[in-house]
């Protein structure tokens, strides 16, 4: 972190530097008083010519003494002269002020640039007007940001740290400490369902970044917003028609650094079978291996695999600006590479902390496919009624080989000889997630200035397909430090897909009425909500006919192999075949006062859950079929009070809660990555009162400081956990559960500053929280025999970082066409998987990550750009605060270090260079 900020802190003083002396003035809108850039100084005679900066200034560096003449011009603004005299030293600062022109042309001008939504300006106002606490990142800052997904951007958020995919992309949102969980997400106002095959959270890696118009991060609720929000929600406001013709391409390609260094080893996902024979020829059919195809198991290395990405974007309005169409699409293919070391690990008889096992070498190659298309109609009726459809379709194609040899730290294992007993693991893997929202809208005035009506009708649908996911075991030896293949030990091949289908109404009435000299609106409404959920699950097991058959002998590659199929029926008997549903009706009053400087939003919110399933397979679980419903009030009040010009005070409180998704209540199990994990048919939705007090300074146009405290407390909050088998406790799950009530706390400060050229954009979050759970530990009983105790311990929420910073430095030369940026975010440890056991849980390691982007304006509409991405390579590390001397001759463990590595990812660098036009 020290060193991340000395960077920073050199590259500010030596950029400020170069800016130092000559005429200095700043240009400011005389209505508003904020600065105005881009706006053209022509310093006369001397020809010299110079544009105003981000913060309105301007300098000319070379003015003799002697008088000069500033003309200044602007497309929107009457142009201006202004005489000035300069002197040998201590020259004045020259402040000048434009209004706007008054032509009927130019004032439609005004409007669609003032309208323009994705300028970051509009993003500042759009914080301070907001009646909630709020942060908002305009669609211009997206654009100029090393970011290409909105699971990168959000990151750049004070309160916002993210967790990383097994390729290191950024893909799910962690708001002020609360897990992924505890926030939903929307586009345009409207929540989407998540193709996840077992949680309700969104994958943001599904969103291209280039779609958006602005990402805002709600931090506290209104009644009118649903309720099951603890640590926020992520709406992601869509591009949208605005007056004149929008046209804007974007291609560009480039390379990842781990593909560079290692290749690339990918399949034939297109050989694949997309569905399992059970579902081509029925329940009862018996399947041989004649019904799997060997295009998952052809891995073929690739010697060029560069990333490219496109994106298109084409709106204008019709009919005097009544009609607006806007269709808009992006795709993004990339490759990527990930060195992996994992230990095997467990707690043995009444040692403290863990022993290592075995350790399991890893290379990923991973191959992402993103496609996004958006597009939007709305139609201007007259100016009491208004019309849209909007249509949002997003498809993520992932493509994963994983290559492994794990060594076993058995009996076998002498490092001394370079003797050892290993297994060859290798796995390649198609997941397609997709989802659809189609919304159609209204907005009326049913009686002008008093009475307005809204509504929206919502299909939406997210889809996860994983078909023919494929595992393949080999046997190996290490003999004098040299490893071999020897036989194949099994395969299995696994079908999965899942599917949520929503139908939903929101209904909102709003009446204006003036009492006692202010305006007061009072609303009321609700929405009703069908999710209705199939997922599927299959699994065979394979074994080599010819359990002999060696390697390099009898067979020389994976596709030489014959197999037998163990279960000829399929494995369908799982928790992740089932059907369920989930019905939410929602009702809300609520109020709206403006009092002189203080304005008040309050009411209540209710809401109503049928949640339910039915697994179709089970085997011998408690509760195959189970229901339950609950009503919950959810009270609110947010109070905004303006200090003085551009400077306010907010304090909220609302109530919220979080339901739990479908598979954490289904019992049934199912094995995963490195856990075996299972539902709990008795989880409990958490609820959460939230506390909010922020102070905010608006001092100019793009500028802000805003510091805040929150306070969160939780009952019933639910979280993963490692548990033993109430009956059978040497099986341990990992699996979800209610524990008694979390406290949450912790501050915010966000600053952006821009200077003449030079733009700082910082924020910091500190947060604080406790869970007490109960763990196991093992003693010796009276007579020597070892039992295990439960034991209770106190520990920060799953996921929470205590420290989140982000730092970013921005340039822009608007004369010159320059725009660069060199971005740094820090996130604190925080805890990735909780034991079962005392003192064992995983942490992951704090870490840094720097990116840079630089862009080139010229002629006018086009643009050339380049991003570069993980600079300094920071490996995801995950570790137990706490050593045992059996580890310290295992290969990774240090002996002189009190924790224990778990786990260890490098992701390596990613390198782009494009071009844009734009009209």
């Amino acid at each position: 972190m020290k060193s991340l900020l000395q960077i920073f802190l050199c590259l500010f003083l030596s950029i400020s530097a170069a800016f130092a002396g000559g005429i200095k003035g700043h240009i400011y809108d005389q209505k508003t008083g904020e600065p105005l850039p881009g706006v053209t100084i022509l310093l006369q005679p001397s020809k010299q010519v110079a544009l105003s900066g981000l913060d309105g200034s301007f300098t000319f560096k070379d003015a003799p003494v002697g008088h000069y003449t500033l003309v200044i011009s602007h497309l929107t603004f009457k142009s201006l002269s202004k005489e000035i005299t300069v002197v040998e030293k201590d020259n004045p600062q020259v402040n000048i002020y434009l209004s706007e022109k008054s032509s009927k042309n130019l004032n439609e001008v005004v409007v669609a640039a003032s309208g323009k939504g994705s300028s970051e300006n509009n993003a500042r106002k759009l914080e301070q007007k907001a009646p909630i606490v709020m942060n908002a990142v305009s669609g211009a800052a997206i654009e100029v940001s090393p970011d290409l997904t909105v699971a990168n951007v959000i990151q750049r958020v004070s309160g916002v740290s993210i967790e990383r995919s097994s390729n290191g992309e950024g893909q799910y949102a962690i708001l002020r400490g609360m897990d992924k969980r505890y926030n939903y997400t929307l586009i345009n106002g409207v929540k989407i369902p998540s193709p996840d095959n077992k949680y309700r959270y969104v994958p943001l890696d599904l969103f291209p970044a280039d779609l958006l118009e602005r990402l805002e991060i709600y931090k506290s609720l209104t009644p009118n917003m649903e309720g099951d929000a603890v640590g926020g929600a992520v709406n992601m406001v869509m591009k949208d028609a605005t007056p004149g013709l929008q046209l804007n391409v974007n291609l560009g390609a480039g390379y990842s650094q781990g593909v560079l260094d290692k290749g690339y080893l990918g399949f034939s996902p297109d050989k694949a079978n997309g569905l399992s024979p059970y579902e081509i020829h029925g329940k009862d059919y018996n399947a041989t291996p004649a019904d799997f195809n060997k295009g998952t198991l052809d891995y073929k290395a690739k010697n060029f695999t560069p990333n490219t990405v496109a994106g298109l974007t084409l709106g204008q309005r019709f009919f005097n600006n009544k009609l607006g169409v806007l269709l808009a699409g992006s795709f993004q293919n990339t490759f990527r590479t990930t060195t992996s070391t994992f230990y095997g690990h467990s707690v043995d008889s009444t040692d403290r902390y863990a022993v290592v096992t075995s350790m399991n070498k890893r290379q990923y190659y991973e191959q992402q496919q993103r496609t996004g298309l958006h597009g939007k109609i709305d139609y201007v009726i007259n100016e009491n009624n208004k019309i849209s459809f909007y249509n949002a379709y997003m498809h993520l194609k992932n493509l994963q080989t994983r290559d492994g040899i794990i060594t076993s730290f058995s009996s076998d294992y002498k490092p001394e000889q370079g003797s050892a007993k290993l297994t060859y693991e290798t796995r390649t893997r198609r997941i397609d997630q997709q989802i659809y929202n189609g919304t159609l809208h209204g907005d009326h005035k049913l009686i002008p200035e008093r009475l307005k009506l809204q509504w929206s009708a919502v299909v939406s649908s997210a889809k996860n397909d994983a078909p023919d996911n494929t595992l393949i075991d080999l046997y190996g030896v290490r003999t004098n430090n040299v490893d071999t293949r020897t036989n194949v030990d099994r395969a299995s091949r696994r079908w999965e897909r899942n599917t949520d289908n929503d139908l939903a109404g929101y209904l909102d009435l709003t009446y204006s009425a003036r009492i006692g000299g202010s305006k007061a609106d009072f609303s009321a409404g609700g929405l009703y909500r069908d999710k209705q959920r199939s997922s599927f699950y299959n699994n065979y097991s394979l074994r080599p006919s010819n359990t002999q058959a060696l390697y390099g002998k009898d067979f020389n590659s994976y596709t030489d192999i014959i197999w037998d199929v163990q279960n000829p029926t399929g494995a369908v008997g799982n928790a992740l075949t089932y059907d369920a549903s989930e019905k939410i009706a929602a009702g809300y009053g609520m109020a709206k006062f403006k009092f002189a400087d203080l304005e008040v939003i309050g009411g209540v919110r209710v809401e109503h859950t049928n949640q339910g399933y039915k697994m179709y397979f089970p085997q011998g679980e408690p509760k195959p079929v189970n229901n339950q419903e609950y009503t919950d009030v959810l009270p609110s009040l947010n109070l905004k009070y303006e200090l003085a010009h551009h400077q306010q005070l907010r304090a909220s409180y609302f109530r919220s809660i979080n339901r739990p998704g479908f598979f954490e209540i289904v019992p049934g199990k199912i094995v995963q990555e490195d856990y075996t994990e299972r539902g709990y048919a008795d989880l409990k939705h958490a609820v959460a009162d939230n506390f909010d007090l922020r102070y905010e300074l608006f001092p100019k146009a793009g500028d802000q400081f805003l510091v805040g405290v929150f306070y969160k407390t939780i009952a019933n909050p639910i979280e993963y956990t490692l548990q033993p088998d109430a009956t059978r406790p040497m099986d341990v799950y990992y699996m979800p559960g209610n524990f008694g009530t979390a406290h949450n706390y912790g501050l915010e400060a966000d600053f952006i500053h821009f200077f003449s050229k030079l733009g700082v954009k910082a924020n910091y979050t500190y947060t604080h929280s406790a869970i007490t759970t109960l763990k196991t530990k093992r003693i010796r009983d009276d007579k020597g025999n070892q039992v295990p105790v439960q034991v209770e311990q106190t520990r920060p929420l799953f996921g929470q970082s205590e420290h989140i910073a982000n730092l970013s430095m921005l340039y822009k030369d608007m004369k010159k066409g320059w725009e660069l940026q060199l971005a740094g975010a820090y996130t604190g440890p925080r805890i990735n998987t909780v034991s079962q056991f005392v003192d064992n849980d995983l942490w992951q390691k704090g870490f840094i990550q720097m990116d840079f982007s630089v862009e080139k304006h010229f002629l006018k509409h086009w643009t050339v750009y380049g991003k570069a991405n993980n600079l300094l390579n920071t490996p995801s590390t995950i570790f137990i605060k706490g050593h045992n001397v059996r580890n310290d001759n295992m290969p990774g463990q240090s002996a002189t270090s009190n924790e224990t590595l778990i786990r260890k990812e490098y992701y390596g660098q990613t390198y782009l260079l494009g071009v844009r036009y734009k009209l």
